[in-house]
């Protein structure tokens, strides 16, 4: 199990990043595809057709966002976790992933700076 750290910046404001990583249509516009998912902590969550699936854990609006990513039978839960901070060019976006499995890593790692985050900024360029 390995974990993963970075920090992204996106061109908008924390408040609209928030919307844009919690709320299905906005998913879908920067994503390119349907979005299972809901600001209701313990609700399920599907993106990318359920190349990523899991649980939601916390919520503070505008702010951060806790999920639980599912891997299979591994026993200790995989954990994202991502925090918004205001920043002169619109928002600093930590993000923090663990247990990731071993053969997971390198197409998470890249699906997070290429097709999650990636795509996220290039929305709001």
């Amino acid at each position: 199990m390995k974990d993963f750290k970075q920090h992204f910046t996106v061109p908008a404001p924390p408040e609209d990043v928030y919307r844009a990583l919690t709320h299905p249509l906005t998913i879908q516009l920067w994503s390119g595809e349907p979005a299972e998912m809901s600001t209701e902590p313990g609700s399920e969550f599907s993106l990318w057709e359920g190349s990523i699936a899991g649980r939601n854990l916390e919520f503070e609006e505008g702010r951060k966002i806790v999920q639980e990513w599912y891997f299979g039978e591994q026993e200790a839960p995989s954990i994202v976790t991502i925090i918004l901070h205001p920043s002169k060019k619109g928002t600093d976006a930590e993000l923090k992933h663990t247990n990731i499995p071993d053969e997971a890593y390198r197409d998470i790692v890249t699906g997070w700076q290429e097709a999650y985050f990636g795509a996220l900024i290039d929305f709001y360029l």
